[in-house]
């Protein structure tokens, strides 16, 4: 029988425990294999014809010519993958460099939210391939507009994101900081931005999708070299082996990026999610 309880004396709580217990790790291996083996049936029992969805030894035969260099331009695989990295990377790193004090200064002075929202906002939810032409037009066809499109991809949500974070840092933090003698200046800096960091973390990840997301359209601009261009030459022979290998090339790459900003996090914001 339970123990009867005490007057006053408050019930036993079981302790807390997550909902659907278990790894999620192995939950999204399972859905991994579950997948793959879903495609080996689909292409090996003739559900879907090769040309929509080629089998898996296809695509990883695909994979190979193009790590050789055997595919329509001649370039191996690591050359695209370069040009590609260094058009991301380079925009999403500027990207971070600009949007982060903009979206900043967006959440703790109503001058620069006045300035930078309407653009932004304007120009968010318009697809790249919308304001392609204007760039080409204004920048040309080298690598200043390809750049350009991928950093205004990456910026709108690393901005969103920084002002976003800003709300995360109390009133009362910033009247102990002003209480110490902390100027305005030292206030954002001591309080708001340590404040900020897990929502523009967040905002960095997200960025980084939208950045290869936007690659293929970038690389539409006169590219001779680079995974987004070597995707849309495959699919003008048809070669549906190497689109799908191109779109797991890139896939891994965001995924890769995606788990190391996860570990950055993990590490910078030990905090976050803990009360």
């Amino acid at each position: 029988m339970p123990k009867p309880e005490a007057p006053g004396e408050l019930p036993e709580v079981a302790p807390y425990r997550p909902l659907g217990g278990g790894s999620a790790r192995g939950i999204s291996t399972a859905c991994i294999a579950a997948l793959a083996l879903l495609w080996w049936l689909a292409t090996h029992l003739g559900w879907v014809p090769p040309l929509f969805l080629p089998a898996p030894e296809a695509v990883a035969k695909a994979l190979r010519d193009a790590w050789r260099g055997d595919i329509q331009g001649g370039q191996p695989l690591l050359a695209h993958l370069r040009w590609s990295a260094i058009r991301v990377f380079g925009a999403f790193a500027l990207a971070a460099v600009v949007g982060v004090p903009v979206g900043i200064a967006m959440g703790v002075s109503r001058v620069a939210r006045g300035l930078f929202d309407p653009p932004i906002e304007f120009y968010r939810p318009l697809p790249p391939l919308a304001y392609l032409p204007l760039i080409v037009i204004w920048f040309g066809i080298d690598e200043t507009s390809k750049i350009l499109l991928i950093f205004l991809a990456c910026f709108a949500p690393i901005a969103l994101a920084a002002r976003a974070g800003v709300k995360s840092a109390s009133v009362e933090q910033l009247h102990a900081a002003a209480s110490l003698g902390a100027s305005r200046a030292q206030a954002v800096w001591h309080v708001v931005v340590p404040a900020a960091l897990p929502e523009i973390l967040v905002g960095l990840r997200i960025a980084i999708g939208f950045g290869w997301t936007t690659l293929v359209a970038a690389e539409m601009v006169a590219a001779t070299v680079g995974v987004g261009q070597m995707v849309l030459n495959a699919s003008n022979f048809l070669r549906t082996d190497l689109v799908v290998a191109g779109i797991l090339v890139i896939g891994a790459v965001a995924w890769s990026f995606d788990l190391l900003m996860r570990w950055a996090e993990a590490r910078l914001v030990p905090w976050k999610g803990r009360v």
